[in-house]
């Protein structure tokens, strides 16, 4: 059973982002003082802690946009639907109000709005930066939810007391209540550029219209978080903002997506990049490929609409890419390839079994004797080319790390391995040591003396 979920509601430019991020700890929802931010439903979850017992309580925290607003790309009746979903999955609301503004005739829309819903509401009052703003706070008794807890998302006040507000508010928990920790997931983010289909692949896996989709291109803003279970298993899907050249960028929304979507990679333990099949690799998937390799991340390459390619020419295969793929993708030549149909539905769940193959892969332990014995196998096939007279010798190596996989390699001096050398030994030890479809990360270190037990090229 999921989490309960707390869902985030109120007028535009309440600051209900801010309090999300606030909340969450991490900066997840993008913050910004123009109305209309906030499109899907941003959700992550939040570990409240009871002061008194020290039990821990795992909620889903969900950011809403803001009711009312009005949308430069005409997707208000879009935002409003997935208010409307966050609204009758919550076990708790957070009603937000401005402290600043007093009871505007919107905050009484909203909430005879959520009166009607019938849910637990808890009403708070933001932007009380000082304590001399709180004499405003009686004239939000006119909504009906008793007195506003005052808090500032900005400043971090009382954002202790509303956290212990919302767990007693919060209903009991019940025996089969989710038991995973939220770091123990699978986290797969969905990247690629503008209007490719990483928002119908999210709805597909989700079976629900789970984040907003339209023909609007930059509709996605938010790197947003969907927990998805099937067959007893759950993932964390990161839907991510549509990239294109900075240079196109219109304004600083834009710019803030595109830096959800790199910090997504980062906090992925596998990446999908999603091509358009149809079209020629672009500069911009270029980059988001490199973005990929720069961080080390196990990457499955998915070709949507391969429904149309097979029309046009039924004999064409996905490895038939390959080699196209390691020309204009050189870092990503050994990931795995998937032809899908985001739109149809088509082998997306493969997507879900390939990412699980490969954290797997990525998170294994080789032995030192076996990194060993690949590394003189390699040395032995090819050495680094002489630079001044000298050449490199790697004297011994071992795994220090997992996910990515981290080999230290102990060598006479670092300056003598060129790149080309460095990826040849990377190569042989992903063949060798079980690593074929991930990257790995491989650090030289100079070590002064040969350490007794271990091999000599020579």
């Amino acid at each position: 059973m999921p989490y309960p979920t707390v869902a985030i509601v109120g007028r535009p430019n309440v600051g209900k982002s801010t309090l999300f991020n606030r909340l969450v700890g991490s900066r997840i929802a993008i913050e910004a003082p123009t109305s209309g931010v906030t499109r899907d439903r941003v959700l992550f979850p939040l570990i409240l802690t009871d002061p008194e017992t020290g039990d821990d309580r795992t909620v889903d925290l969900i950011d809403t946009g803001g009711i009312g607003i009005v949308d430069r790309q005409n997707l208000e009746a879009d935002v409003e639907k997935q208010i409307t979903v966050a609204i009758d999955q919550a076990a708790l609301l957070i009603f937000l109000v401005d402290a600043r503004d007093e009871v505007t005739p919107l905050d009484e829309e909203v909430a005879g709005r959520l009166r009607r819903a019938g849910k637990t509401v808890l009403l708070v009052a933001n932007k009380v930066d000082t304590p001399s703003l709180e004499e405003k706070l009686p004239s939000f008794h006119a909504l009906g939810f008793g007195d506003a807890l005052p808090v500032s998302a900005k400043h971090k006040r009382n954002i202790a007391d509303l956290e212990e507000a919302l767990l007693r508010r919060l209903p009991p928990a019940v025996e089969d209540e989710d038991p995973h920790a939220p770091g123990d997931l699978l986290r797969i983010a969905f990247v690629g550029r503008r209007n490719v289909g990483k928002s119908t692949l999210i709805n597909q896996l989700a079976g629900d219209e789970r984040v907003i989709v339209s023909d609007a291109p930059g509709t996605t803003r938010d790197a947003l978080d969907v927990r998805i279970e099937r067959d007893g298993e759950t993932f964390v899907a990161i839907d991510t903002a549509g990239l294109r050249k900075r240079g196109q960028m219109d304004d600083i929304m834009e710019f803030f997506g595109h830096v959800r979507t790199e910090r997504a990679v980062r906090r992925a333990d596998v990446v999908v990049l999603i091509l358009d099949a149809t079209t020629q690799i672009s500069k911009v998937d270029k980059r988001i490929g490199h973005l990929v390799v720069e961080e080390h991340k196990p990457c499955i390459v998915a070709l949507n609409k391969w429904d149309l390619v097979k029309e046009k020419d039924p004999s064409l295969t996905v490895e038939s890419f390959q080699p196209y793929i390691a020309d204009r993708l050189p870092g990503l030549w050994f990931c795995r390839l998937a032809g899908i149909s985001a739109r149809e539905g088509v082998n997306v769940w493969g997507l879900v079994t390939a990412a699980r193959s490969l954290a797997k892969q990525a998170s294994q332990q080789v032995t030192t004797g076996k990194i060993n014995t690949a590394l003189g196998a390699a040395q032995k096939k090819r050495r680094p080319r002489p630079f001044r007279g000298k050449v490199g010798k790697i004297y011994y190596g071992t795994q220090s790390d997992v996910s990515p996989p981290t080999f230290l390699l102990f060598c006479n001096n670092p300056a003598l391995f060129d790149k080309n050398y460095m990826r040849y030994i990377e190569n042989h030890l992903r063949r060798e040591l079980g690593f074929a479809e991930v990257p790995l990360q491989l650090i030289l270190k100079t070590s002064r003396e040969k350490e007794v037990g271990r091999y000599d090229p020579e």
